[in-house]
């Protein structure tokens, strides 16, 4: 499809140490995609590869018809890869409604900033009541909610989210998965790095379970969910 993102015998690492091994997968335009593993095991890097963090050593990443790999971070990003990293990254003495609007400041998102913002508020009302807010003085909850919404404000073509309930409390997860479930609903095309299996299951259109940095399993959430020996060997649920 013409927005699906596509890896192909991607290898990627750090230096001289190698971590994504011959890696292929695709994110379906439309569709949540899950990617579970053990700590340490290459999810993390796969989305830094996707972003243009780091170079890919051999392989190939696609959006659609528009090739990707060798691309800097921001000319990934302008071509509609958006990536939400662990944690929210937020600038602590700037309020809410400034670090939302530094997700519109490339040229194409900043022409239809009134109208991602407005997106913004539907998905996550608290952040409305909360826009003039420094940033420092939200709670955790808050935090990863505006790294979200200034995720959403780059207009992208695929959002990728990185451990987006990592440290939070299970009521606050909740609300987190509300906001990711609706966003499926809408069809975004994401990418979601999860390290609750289970969870990530029940919300997955397809999941890839990552081991060394090679493609262990993949497969709908479902059929996840009944393999408990591959939750059990790798993840140790």
């Amino acid at each position: 499809m013409p927005d699906d993102l596509v890896v192909s015998h991607l290898t990627a690492g750090y230096g001289h140490q190698t971590v994504l091994h011959d890696l292929s997968l695709r994110v379906e335009a439309g569709q949540l995609t899950a990617l579970i593993g053990p700590n340490g095991h290459g999810k993390t890097t796969l989305l830094r590869a996707i972003s243009g963090l780091i170079p890919a050593k051999s392989g190939e990443i696609r959006l659609g018809e528009t090739r990707i790999s060798g691309l800097g971070a921001a000319a990934v990003v302008a071509r509609g890869i958006v990536h939400v990293p662990q944690g929210d990254l937020l600038f602590p003495d700037m309020t809410v409604l400034e670090n939302l609007r530094m997700g519109a400041f490339l040229p194409a998102a900043g022409r239809r900033e009134k109208a991602a913002l407005d997106e913004v508020f539907s998905l996550l009302p608290k952040l409305r009541d909360r826009q003039t807010q420094i940033a420092r003085t939200l709670s955790g909850g808050e935090r990863r909610m505006v790294g979200i919404g200034r995720g959403l404000m780059a207009s992208g073509r695929v959002l990728m989210l990185d451990e987006p309930s990592l440290g939070l409390a299970p009521i606050v997860i909740e609300q987190i998965y509300e906001v990711i479930s609706g966003l499926r609903q809408a069809g975004r095309s994401l990418l979601l790095v999860e390290e609750n299996a289970m969870r990530a299951a029940g919300i997955a259109d397809r999941v890839h379970l990552l081991d060394h940095g090679t493609l262990a399993w993949s497969g709908t959430g479902t059929q996840l969910s009944g393999r408990p020996e591959l939750l059990e060997t790798y993840l140790g649920v």
